[in-house]
């Protein structure tokens, strides 16, 4: 299922997507539309980062040891 998402940004942020836009070959709505899901990936690597540091003394992780970092 789809939503849609309606967001107002400054001159000078749709000036910048604009040309990113141009530079990429995408529209500016692919790059919004990938923005969320950049974010996300962003926020997995720097969890997994933790877990990974953590695993130096912690042979195993539960499904509980990684949910309770993601709330």
């Amino acid at each position: 299922m789809k939503q849609n998402l309606t967001i107002t940004i400054s001159d000078k942020i749709n000036d910048e997507l604009s040309k990113i836009a141009k530079d990429e070959g995408l529209s500016k709505s692919q790059i919004v539309r990938n923005a969320p899901a950049d974010y996300i990936l962003k926020r997995f690597r720097r969890l997994r980062s933790k877990m990974m540091a953590k695993a130096q003394t912690q042979a195993l992780f539960t499904d509980d040891d990684v949910f309770e970092k993601v709330s």
